[in-house]
């Protein structure tokens, strides 16, 4: 309120003295109206000329660094706050300046490929290492869509869907031999920031271990059918045999059954790995499939628990038929393993806008809730003891993880301890045949 005080005050000391000055010309003049205009004009010039100083000062280059003109009263105050300014926004731009100049030279430090796009996916800035993994190019390729360059099919469906929870893994467009981590963060206005890492020597190692897997799962294979094959002849002579050496015999071929569903599940997982989509991706009928399953689980339920399906007739599903097969009847059988005698079953097929989904619902034991994230994992075991007791090999999850991630699906699990478990596969509309339209559902208890 001082300084609107002080401003007022100058104002009208400026239009006194004006005033003044009229009346002093127009009395010694006779002419008060000419007076007055001559006044005004010569206020008026002399304000064009500082308005003139002051322009000629701000478009010099070095006007934050030089004093403002030399002025009086409002405008001299003016020209003051005008340099005041001045200084405090080139003190900020520095620091600011600073700060870019300082990130800019950290992530060229970066072995990581550091990628700023806009909202519509439109390259901006990227770092050194960006050229040398994805073959950027600065001269030419600054404003150019992202996937104009990175022209993977699997990097434009990711990029477009803009589902970005999950990172993805393809080998470099400049160099085959790379393999690389892609994972995208939206800040600010949509806009993108792409990272993309080197992860060719994870990647080689885990090949390594994959074939090390399949190499050895293979040539167990031959000696446990041998042994396999010779323990079953001498059990054929269980009437030649001490009870003692029978009840040898019979647990060794139990224990080499168990060995051929792990290493059976270990090349199934291993050929799983070897492609990322199915060699079949022909409609299959899932309503007969869960029947089938349906019918497998009531023989190793064996009338103990209350089992039942409700599918949609004419339901159907792109894909393999044997691993969608493989990966729904683990869920199953996993329900009636760990469901004690009298418990409930559920297995629902339903469709709807967001794909296709699978539902395995059980009244059993439950999953404590720091076990779920890990329950895909190869060979983790809840309860060990347990599942060494049902003759689980630790990886039907894990194969039902890779079966839906072919499959364009991911698996949802809830549960709670005492109150049983729910295992949900949901598939992508993509999944689903053209023209697939299931009639209304029908369910089967057994």
């Amino acid at each position: 309120m001082s300084a609107q005080h002080a401003w007022r005050g100058v104002l009208s000391r400026r239009l006194l003295l004006l005033l003044g000055l009229s009346l002093l010309g127009g009395w010694l003049t006779g002419h008060y109206g000419w007076a007055m205009a001559l006044s005004l004009g010569g206020y008026l010039l002399w304000i064009l000329r500082e308005l003139h100083k002051l322009h000629r000062w701000l478009h010099d280059p070095e006007a934050a660094d030089t004093p403002p003109p030399e002025s009086t009263g409002l405008l001299g105050e003016i020209f003051d706050s005008i340099y005041h300014l001045q200084r405090r926004n080139s003190g900020a731009r520095n620091r600011l300046q600073s700060v870019i100049a300082r990130i800019q030279s950290s992530t060229a430090a970066l072995k990581d490929a550091v990628v700023m796009l806009d909202s519509r996916g439109n390259l901006e800035w990227w770092n050194p290492a960006a050229e040398s993994l994805l073959g950027l190019k600065s001269n030419q390729d600054t404003g150019q869509p992202i996937t104009n360059l990175l022209r993977h099919p699997r990097f434009a469906e990711y990029f477009r869907t803009g589902d970005f929870r999950e990172p993805l893994e393809l080998a470099s467009p400049a160099n085959e031999q790379l393999q690389l981590h892609f994972q995208i963060t939206v800040f600010g206005n949509n806009d993108h920031l792409l990272v993309v890492r080197d992860v060719t020597r994870i990647h080689l190692l885990d090949q390594m271990r994959k074939d090390f897997v399949s190499n050895v799962s293979h040539e167990l294979r031959t000696p446990l059918t041998v042994i396999i094959g010779y323990l079953e002849t001498l059990l054929e002579h269980t009437e030649q045999l001490s009870p003692r050496w029978l009840r040898a015999m019979q647990q060794m071929h139990g224990q080499a059954d168990r060995m051929q569903l792990l290493l059976n599940d270990l090349l199934l997982l291993a050929r799983l790995e070897a492609s990322e989509f199915p060699a079949e991706t022909t409609p299959v009928a899932i309503d007969l499939l869960l029947q089938q399953i349906l019918h497998d689980a009531r023989s190793l339920s064996a009338g103990q628990h209350l089992i039942t399906l409700e599918v949609s007739p004419g339901s159907q599903l792109k894909g393999s038929e044997a691993e969608l097969h493989s990966a729904f009847s683990n869920l199953v059988f996993n329900a009636v393993k760990y469901t004690p005698a009298e418990g409930s079953i559920g297995i629902r097929w339903w469709s709807d806008s967001l794909g296709a989904h699978l539902t395995v619902e059980d009244s059993g034991i439950g999953i404590e809730a720091r076990h779920l994230p890990r329950l895909a994992e190869r060979f983790y075991r809840v309860d060990a003891s347990r599942s060494s007791s049902t003759g689980g090999t630790g990886l039907g999850l894990a194969i039902v993880k890779h079966v839906l991630m072919r499959h364009h699906g991911r698996l949802d699990v809830r549960s709670s301890p005492g109150f049983g478990s729910s295992f949900s596969c949901h598939f992508a509309p993509a999944a689903l045949p053209a023209g697939n339209q299931p009639l209304p559902g029908k369910a089967t208890q057994a």
